[in-house]
């Protein structure tokens, strides 16, 4: 018996290490489901856009295009403000053919591999960052990420999607 209350304590430790492993669970949870139903409505032919921005001005958006749950295309336009007018700074398109040939734009990921970073890296809880999760798109993942306590100007770790939509 004695042997037993080691193990209910490591196991109860575990449990609680368990519930401080990842922050917005039941509402990454709730979003999955909702693509899932939309993957299925689509057969898994969507496409979703990435954008960043900069408090200096500059932005990006990145759309990438899957089919059969594979991404097929990427698209990329970075802008910058000068002198106060929007101005294209880069813009190119990427097929099946050219897919990672440019550095710049979001990583060839489906929106599956995006749910699973996102629980796996990205909505962890951190002692030392704040969490955070929407989901706008149609109640699909429309940010997860962490910023860093401390840090100042565009601190943000994660994904921002502006937009999901079904080929």
């Amino acid at each position: 018996m004695k042997n037993v209350y080691p193990l209910i304590l490591l196991l109860i430790l575990s449990l609680l290490g368990a519930c401080k492993k990842a922050e917005y669970t039941s509402e990454l949870f709730k979003s999955k489901e909702i693509y899932i139903a939309f993957k299925a409505s689509t057969g898994n032919n969507y496409k979703y856009v990435v954008a960043t921005s900069s408090w200096t001005g500059y932005s990006s958006a990145t759309t990438l295009t899957i089919k059969d749950g594979k991404v097929v295309g990427r698209a990329y336009i970075s802008k910058m403000l000068v002198n106060n007018v929007v101005k294209v700074d880069k813009e190119w398109i990427e097929d099946a053919a050219t897919l990672g040939s440019h550095t710049e734009g979001a990583a060839l990921r489906n929106l599956d591999d995006v749910y699973e970073i996102a629980r796996k890296e990205w909505l962890k809880k951190r002692d030392d960052a704040d969490v955070y999760f929407e989901a706008k798109n149609d109640g699909m993942i429309s940010s997860a990420g962490y910023v860093n306590k401390g840090c100042q100007d565009d601190c943000f770790n994660g994904i921002s999607i502006s937009a999901i939509a079904k080929l």
